[in-house]
């Protein structure tokens, strides 16, 4: 950052995180040569933005194959979606629909619901009641802490963040693994 630093006195870049948009080897030309050709910064930073909207598979091997189906499940209150139950008990309260963990407003007995959950969010985890998430399975992150917490949760709820809308009253049955809109 001491070199983004001095590349952005210099005016080769715009601002110090222009750096997280070049490869390693081309910081070392960039800092060497104290020149860039800024389309590659433009270009990486489009590329980016691309990639932020894209979601990721439910399931993936670690052959990159993805795996697609459907629960098979029997005897679900109408209307429930199901996912795969990872900790016990059953919980109602507003949802909170949270893509990235800087954004997240909070208020103790919110249920959060989201893509997925990863050390960072950790701390969240004291003021909700709840959790429901799009990837996980028994040993995610997302899953572990809410058994620690002693949270009821469902993981592995394809579309989550799109079929529950922000501020919705949702029970969260982590006992069978299914979630109902209120």
């Amino acid at each position: 950052m001491k070199e983004a630093e001095w590349l952005v006195q210099d005016g080769v870049i715009h601002e110090k995180e222009d750096i997280y948009y070049l490869t390693l080897e081309e910081l070392r030309e960039v800092v060497k040569t104290n020149k860039l050709d800024y389309d590659i910064i433009v270009k990486q930073k489009e590329k980016h933005k691309l990639n932020e909207k894209l979601t990721p598979p439910r399931v993936m091997t670690s052959d990159g194959e993805i795996i697609i189906g459907k629960y098979k499940r029997e005897n679900l209150p109408e209307g429930a979606i199901a996912g795969l139950a990872v900790s016990s008990g059953v919980i109602e309260g507003r949802a909170r629909v949270i893509s990235n963990m800087e954004d997240a407003v909070l208020e103790s007995g919110d249920i959060l619901v989201t893509s997925f959950t990863d050390p960072s969010w950790t701390p969240l985890f004291v003021s909700i009641k709840g959790l429901v998430t799009e990837i996980g399975g028994l040993m995610t992150h997302g899953a572990v802490i809410a058994r620690e917490y002693g949270l009821p949760a469902v993981v592995g709820v394809e579309n989550a963040t799109k079929l529950i809308k922000d501020g919705q009253r949702i029970r969260v049955n982590g006992t069978e693994g299914y979630i109902e809109i209120l």
